[in-house]
């Protein structure tokens, strides 16, 4: 989640007025900084969770392994102030995704103990948490209930489309394998989508760049995709 108020929520206007003093008492629960490099996790899939980790600048990714070995990317973020652990804290479980440094970065350490604290003390300010965590959930909810109910085929079409059209949260890779697991699905697979659809004149490929060639064209193969 977001530090600063989502412009989608029903309570952003009076979280915007609210969200100076927010962020001040929030900064009082950081306990430290702490440098992270590129490749380095932040959070790790089973961890206990200690802190909350604060980034105002940077690029994270986020995954989740199986034990079968297989990953499955959501993507990358480019952070504006982003909470990390926050879904732990509240549900006090361990940490359910690899978050990762995709660069060199400095990280805000926040203390627990003192978060609980101010929670407890100013209970308006649990707003800015559930209205983040719940426009955060709809927006995972969607890219879950793609990956399940379509083919890999529809789900790489609709992705680039959609990312033609607007600006999208999660970034996506310039690494084939790691795109392939924002699909859920193999390099090998994730390749003989991408020839398929270039095939079709739908699509073009310029180094690890792939760009759409025809917006209405690849909008009418999604639509009529069976």
């Amino acid at each position: 989640m977001q530090l600063k108020p989502y412009s989608q929520s029903r309570f952003s206007s009076h979280l915007n007025t609210l969200y100076p003093e927010f962020k001040e008492a929030f900064y009082l629960c950081q306990s430290h900084s702490q440098y992270f490099q590129a490749g380095e996790d932040i959070l790790r899939q089973g961890q206990v969770l200690k802190h909350l980790y604060l980034v105002s600048v940077g690029r994270v990714s986020m995954n989740i392994a199986a034990v079968n070995g297989r990953r499955f990317q959501l993507g990358e973020v480019e952070c504006d102030y982003h909470i990390f652990g926050e879904m732990e804290y509240f549900t006090d479980t361990v940490c359910q995704w690899n978050v990762v440094a995709a660069e060199g970065m400095q990280v805000d350490i926040i203390c627990l103990n003192a978060l609980t604290e101010l929670l407890a003390k100013r209970p308006e300010f649990h707003l800015f948490f559930s209205c983040a965590l719940a426009a955060d959930y709809q927006d995972s909810l969607d890219i879950y209930t793609h990956r399940l109910l379509h083919s890999i085929t529809y789900n790489i079409a609709y992705d680039l489309w959609h990312r033609s059209q607007s600006s999208v949260m999660l970034g996506s890779f310039d690494k084939v394998c790691m795109e392939a697991e924002r699909f859920g699905t193999t390099s090998r697979v994730y390749r003989r989508v991408v020839k398929d659809l270039i095939e079709k004149g739908l699509v073009e490929k310029h180094g690890t760049e792939i760009r759409v060639i025809d917006t209405d064209a690849l909008k009418f193969f999604i639509d009529h995709y069976q």
